[in-house]
């Protein structure tokens, strides 16, 4: 299934039915009158959130959609029918905005969440509705009232706890792949992520989810490379683990370049918690390892982790630190105490449809 978080949608809800001019012409019934039913409602167009999906690309091959009509009044007092709804069934985290893509319709972020979009028309009055002592036998009815049509937009933005950011082969998708049951592409040149994964981990029986996004470089948020579109992803997280690659001939050039991209980008990114870590760090070792970490706290102005998703080198410190900072509470000494010889060692947990929420 391909990955699409952003789509653009035609919708119109029903029209009222149309209410009906009659008389009652019954034999051997003495007074006749206006007996027309009044129109039925149109269908409303709703967007509900569902468990099992995470993308949009079902409004891919569809665009537009439309409620039902309400059914015309009758005569013999009978009304009509109501339309039949329309329901577009969306991931958790999915956003509505307005044909401007600006303006916030609403922001659906648990399952099962319903918001009407667009309501239906109201049906028209029959004749019978209209019978008064000064006008016994009216002759006219309304019609119904036209639905509601508009073009929304649907945005999606993952529901993570962790969000990795980093340059380009930064080992973000190794990392994901490495704590999780993910399987990112993974290889040697830039943008082998195009689109955001999803991968659940776990450490010391606690569980949550982390967002891997594509690259970001140096003029993303003007659209260099694929742009800053994907950080929309890591926009809900508690946490950011920022990688950078232990092969960057300027670690502290590479970090600030990514802070730069997260402060021109805004919504609040750039001040969420931010562990910073220097991964791929089995590729150095001994004063070449100590001089990149001494630039890279220099220019973070924190002491980064060592991190190798290959030999599990402070996988699992990495992990117990989100966790905390997730969960809001430093992780207790005790749990730091137990199993000292795993504590390189990546932890993996088994795949989940959906976050529980």
């Amino acid at each position: 299934m391909k990955f699409l978080d952003q789509a653009k949608v035609y919708i119109r809800s029903g029209d009222g039915g149309a209410g009906s001019v009659s008389f009652r012409r019954e034999k051997y019934i003495e007074f006749g009158g206006p007996d027309g039913g009044d129109g039925g409602r149109g269908g409303d167009v709703w967007i509900e959130t569902v468990a099992g999906l995470n993308t949009l690309i079902d409004y891919r091959y569809q665009q537009h959609f439309k409620a039902k009509t309400g059914t015309h009044g009758m005569g013999r007092n009978r009304n009509g029918a109501r339309g039949a709804d329309v329901t577009l069934k969306v991931p958790a985290g999915t956003q509505v905005f307005a044909e401007d893509n600006e303006t916030l319709i609403c922001d659906l972020t648990t399952v099962g969440e319903r918001h009407r979009i667009a309501a239906g028309g109201n049906g028209g009055f029959g004749n019978a509705y209209f019978k008064s002592s000064v006008n016994q036998a009216p002759r006219h009815a309304n019609p119904g009232l036209p639905g509601e049509e508009l073009t929304i937009w649907l945005r999606l933005k993952l529901i993570a706890d962790a969000g990795l950011v980093g340059l380009p082969n930064a080992g973000k998708s190794t990392f994901l792949a490495s704590v999780t049951r993910a399987r990112p592409k993974i290889a040697d040149y830039p943008f082998t992520t195009l689109h955001p994964g999803l991968g659940v981990a776990k450490v010391d029986d606690a569980e949550f989810v982390i967002a891997d996004i594509p690259g970001l470089i140096e003029g993303a948020h003007e659209g260099v490379g694929i742009g800053d579109r994907f950080l929309g992803h890591v926009e809900r997280t508690s946490i950011l683990l920022h990688l950078v690659s232990a092969m960057e001939e300027d670690v502290g050039k590479a970090y600030r370049t990514v802070r730069r991209e997260l402060e021109a980008y805004g919504h609040g990114i750039s001040e969420k918690p931010e562990i910073v870590a220097l991964s791929q760090i089995d590729t150095l070792a001994g004063e070449a390892r100590a001089e990149k970490l001494a630039e890279l706290a220099a220019a973070a102005g924190v002491e980064p982790l060592a991190l190798s998703s290959v030999s599990g080198e402070g996988m699992t410190e990495a992990l117990r630190r989100m966790r905390a900072e997730i969960a809001g509470f430093t992780a207790s000494p005790d749990a730091d105490d137990h199993d000292d010889d795993d504590d390189d060692a990546p932890v993996s947990s088994g795949d989940r449809t959906e976050r529980r929420v």
